[in-house]
């Protein structure tokens, strides 16, 4: 068995890997994700995924629900760390299963695959609290900065975690993003990280402080413009799993069930087969049972 083979059932059992490994891990991915583009192509039959935010034995839900990887292909749309309390084995499983199989999941940008988000919203913390030092944090952050900031599934559905910039109109503006950085505080990349939809006419400020929000005659025009059909983000807890707007030009999909734990709302994943035919399976949070006991958010005993 190999150490990648070896390290996916680790974490599968949601059991850290040690930080030697997490640096092995982290190099191997960089080859990987170096060679892709900022708008990934991919090929359908895949199954869409929305935020999972380090909810583990929910993203073991999701794999129950939708197959196991690589049976299945996946595209995750972003905002795999931070509130959860798994977030180093849910980034880490999800690393380790890009290389396993380069071509059968594919991972793009959330706003949350940032240095500074991370450090106010508990990934930066669970790092400290499980490793002692931040070099496993230092590793995944460094990764995050090569992560693909978008995906089109067959010329025809494109696949972003927040959503539309005023700065871009076309996928090959996107393309020429130097896409290696933190995500910046404004600019093309920054908007399609954080920007939402909203029911209003062209572009409005976001209540975020980040990003735009933008109406059904932007997406339209997008659409229009790039030759496809349909624009698939997440970024938004939505509690059905899922919402269509814009005359199904636009869909958010959600894939964090209960989301921080307490939002009571169900999951989604969008399941596109070889001809895009689109359906949705949702889903519940895990049942209490096999969730384990999360490391409470206080203090180990170490550190008393």
């Amino acid at each position: 068995m190999s150490d990648l083979d070896r390290w996916i059932q680790q974490l599968k059992r949601c059991e850290p890997l040690a930080e030697k490994d997490v640096k092995v891990l982290c190099e191997k991915a960089l080859e990987v994700l170096v060679e892709e583009s900022n708008v990934q192509r991919v090929d359908a039959p895949v199954t869409i995924c929305g935020d999972i935010h380090g909810q583990f034995f929910d993203l073991m839900e999701l794999f129950k629900v939708g197959g196991d990887c690589p049976q299945t292909n996946y595209l995750f749309m972003g905002d795999f760390v931070d509130r959860g309390f798994y977030s180093v084995e849910t980034f880490l499983l999800l690393l380790a299963l890009k290389v396993r199989y380069p071509d059968r999941i594919t991972l793009i940008r959330g706003n949350h695959e940032s240095r500074q988000i991370t450090q106010v919203y508990g990934f930066y913390d669970e790092c400290l609290r499980k490793y002692g030092s931040v070099n496993v944090w230092r590793c995944c952050t460094d990764i995050f900065d090569y992560l693909s900031l978008s995906a089109l599934i067959d010329n025809r559905i494109f696949c972003v975690h927040g959503g539309l910039s005023p700065a871009v109109s076309t996928l090959d503006q996107i393309r020429t993003i130097d896409r290696k950085q933190e995500v910046p505080h404004d600019g093309a990349m920054c908007d399609l990280l954080w920007s939402d939809p909203e029911d209003i006419e062209g572009w409005g400020l976001s209540p975020r402080g980040a990003g735009y929000l933008f109406g059904g005659d932007i997406c339209s025009n997008f659409n229009h413009t790039n030759k496809i059909e349909l624009i698939c983000r997440a970024h938004q807890l939505v509690t059905e799993g899922y919402k269509w707007m814009f005359n199904e030009q636009l869909v958010t999909v959600w894939s964090a069930p209960n989301y921080c734990y307490r939002c009571g709302n169900v999951a989604a994943i969008l399941e596109l087969d070889e001809h895009l035919n689109k359906s949705f399976k949702v889903f519940e949070a895990a049942p209490q049972d096999v969730r384990g006991v999360p490391a409470k958010k206080a203090a180990p005993d170490y550190f008393l």
